[in-house]
C-alpha cells in the first residue's frame, strides 16, 4: 500500500495515452486501465474517500484538451492535475514544437490556478521507433520548453525521456504507437515516484531480448506499418480523429479501489 499524500481528489486531462489506450481491461470504464487509473488506485489506498476523474480522450490535440478538459477539471475542485498534452502536435507534419509549447504553457498557468498541484509529462525517447523517429528532435525541444515551464509554475516532471525502460519494446502495445499494460504499469510507477510517494507496484525485472535476425525484424516492421502506420496516416490526410464520438471514460469524481495486482 501507498503511504499517506496530501491528495484526496486527482483529475487527469490528455489523449490516448492517459485515458489508457494499449492496456485493455473490461473491468475498467470504457474498457482501458492505463498508467493514470493504476495511480489513482494507489493513492485512493492510503485516503479516505480519495476521489478521480480521468477526462482524457484519444487523438485530442492540445487545443481540443484545453477547450474541453481543462474547464471541466477545474470545475471538479482537484488538489492533483496530471496533462499530458501536445504530443499529437507534435507528431504532425509542419509543427513548431516552440509554439506548441507556448499554448501548452497557457494551459498548465490555468490549471494551476486554483493551487492544485500539477504534474506535466516530456515525451519518451523514440529514437528507436520506426517512422516516427525522425521526429526525436522535435520532440526533445518539446521537452526542453516542458522543463522550463514547469520551474517557472511550479509544476512537478514526469520524465519519460528519462525512463529509459520505455526503450524495450515489450512495453509498446503492438501499434507501436501506445503502450502496454506492462509500460503503463512501469509509467504509473514513475509518476508516483515523481509525487514522492511510496507504494508496493513491482519494478520491471525484464529477461533479456533474444536477438532477432534483421529479416524477420524488417518483415515485421512492414506487417506494423500496412496494420497501423498506414491507416493513422490515412485518417490525418481525412482529419478524422480515432477520438471522434468518444466520451471521456470518468468524467466524474469517484472513489477509487486499490489493486494490487499489474
Amino acid at each position: 500500500m501507498s503511504q499517506q499524500h496530501p491528495w484526496s481528489r486527482y483529475v487527469a486531462l490528455g489523449d490516448s495515452f492517459t485515458e489508457g489506450i494499449g492496456d485493455p481491461e473490461e473491468r475498467s470504464p470504457g474498457g482501458h486501465r492505463g498508467w493514470a487509473d493504476r495511480v489513482a488506485e494507489v493513492l485512493g489506498a492510503s485516503t479516505e474517500d480519495f476521489a478521480y476523474a480521468n477526462l482524457a480522450v484519444r487523438g485530442r490535440l492540445l487545443k481540443q484538451i484545453d477547450d474541453e478538459q481543462s474547464g471541466a477539471a477545474l470545475a471538479l475542485r482537484p488538489d492533483l492535475i496530471s496533462v499530458s498534452a501536445g504530443g499529437n502536435d507534435i507528431i504532425r507534419p509542419g509543427t513548431d514544437p516552440d509554439e506548441v509549447a507556448a499554448r501548452f504553457e497557457g494551459l498548465v498557468e490555468r490549471l494551476r490556478s486554483d493551487g492544485a498541484t500539477v504534474v506535466v509529462f516530456t515525451g519518451p525517447d523514440i529514437g528507436l521507433t520506426p517512422v516516427l523517429g525522425r521526429l526525436r528532435g522535435k520532440v526533445a525541444i518539446y521537452n526542453e520548453h516542458v522543463h522550463a515551464i514547469a520551474l517557472r509554475h511550479d509544476a512537478v516532471v514526469a520524465d519519460m525521456w528519462a525512463l529509459r525502460q520505455l526503450v524495450d519494446p515489450r512495453m509498446w502495445a503492438p501499434d507501436r504507437l501506445h503502450f502496454s499494460p506492462l509500460g503503463h504499469h512501469t509509467i504509473a510507477r514513475m509518476v508516483l515516484q515523481a509525487l514522492a510517494v511510496e507504494n508496493d507496484l513491482a519494478p520491471y525485472e525484464p529477461e533479456p531480448l533474444e536477438r532477432r535476425p534483421w529479416r524477420s525484424a524488417r518483415a515485421d516492421d512492414m506487417g506494423w506499418a500496412r496494420e497501423y502506420l498506414v491507416p493513422w496516416v490515412v485518417r490525418r490526410i481525412r482529419h478524422q480523429s480515432s477520438g471522434d464520438f468518444v466520451q471521456a471514460k470518468r468524467p466524474d469524481a469517484v472513489t477509487m479501489v486499490y489493486r494490487d495486482d499489474v
